[in-house]
């Protein structure tokens, strides 16, 4: 009898701190199984060691950061419980509580970004752009002239050296129907 409570206690923890290191993630149909299974067949001892760790499950999302680990366990642990009962029976603030340990911001659900970061990486995208904007705008006041090849003249030599070696005959410039402007921008 003294080994099956050792053994059963044992699960028990080992259960609590694998649910912990997950994240307090919601549990899967097994887990809420095996739960179900534990719970049913628990001693009074562990009824009356449940209820102590009982914590008031109104306004749970501004406590939720205050908490420990354990204590957040214990919440979800009881919000699991809760799960289990008609929706229609449960308070506002079970319901509540429910939503938030499931999917409330916190663990990876938890925000990347703080209030007013947009706004900051607008600032520093605009200030690049701007910058870049200036460089070019530099680059092109003070480089030289552009190269020869960029000339208008230089570009219809190019149209009439395309037309000499008939330089795609289908719908380029050598076609007979050519319409174009050819290599000239």
């Amino acid at each position: 009898m003294q080994a099956n409570l050792a053994l059963r206690l044992a699960r028990q923890t080992a259960f609590r701190r694998s649910l912990h290191l997950r994240g307090l993630a919601t549990s899967t149909t097994a887990n809420a199984a095996h739960i179900a299974a534990e719970s049913s067949s628990s001693s009074s001892v562990s009824a009356s060691s449940r209820d102590a760790s009982l914590i008031p499950l109104s306004n749970v999302e501004a406590q939720w950061a205050t908490l420990s680990g354990e204590e957040k366990t214990a919440v979800h642990e009881q919000v699991e419980v809760l799960q289990k009962k008609d929706w229609k029976l449960l308070s506002l603030d079970e319901k509540k509580a429910a939503y938030y340990v499931a999917f409330g911001p916190h663990g990876p659900r938890a925000p990347v970004s703080k209030p007013g970061d947009s706004l900051k990486i607008f600032a520093y995208t605009m200030a690049l752009v701007g910058a870049a904007g200036i460089l070019s705008i530099a680059l092109r006041q003070f480089g030289g002239p552009p190269p020869k090849t960029m000339t208008t003249e230089w570009q219809e030599a190019e149209n009439a050296r395309a037309r000499e070696m008939n330089i795609n005959p289908i719908t380029g410039v050598s076609s007979p129907d050519y319409k174009g402007k050819g290599f000239v921008h």
